[in-house]
């Protein structure tokens, strides 16, 4: 199988998985994906481990791992937990806002 043939295979099962969502559950999962994605970003360029980040935040390092693996989907909490260490926070802003961003 060639690359462009994988790409075609891989577009295929992505629209397929796409179409047993709503539109919404894809959404919310764009969303869990990018948070998540921040996350392990500002981690990273904080200089930090996982382990370093329990330290900092109490939230133990499995749970850091699994979150940032998108296994689990954390409780908002627990991503408060984290931020907080990164510096940073969660904002609530006008879905028109993120469209044009």
């Amino acid at each position: 199988m060639n690359n462009a043939e994988k790409t075609a295979v891989g577009r295929d099962a992505l629209e397929f998985v796409d179409s047993l969502l709503t539109p919404e559950e894809v959404a919310e999962s764009n969303l869990r994906v990018a948070v998540i994605g921040e996350i392990i970003k500002a981690r990273q360029e904080k200089g930090l481990s996982q382990k370093k980040l329990e330290e900092l935040s109490g939230v133990k390092q499995p749970v850091i791992a699994r979150m940032e693996k998108g296994v689990t989907s954390p409780q908002l909490d627990t991503v408060l937990k984290i931020l907080a260490p990164l510096g940073k926070t969660l904002a609530v802003v006008p879905l028109d806002a993120r469209q044009t961003e």
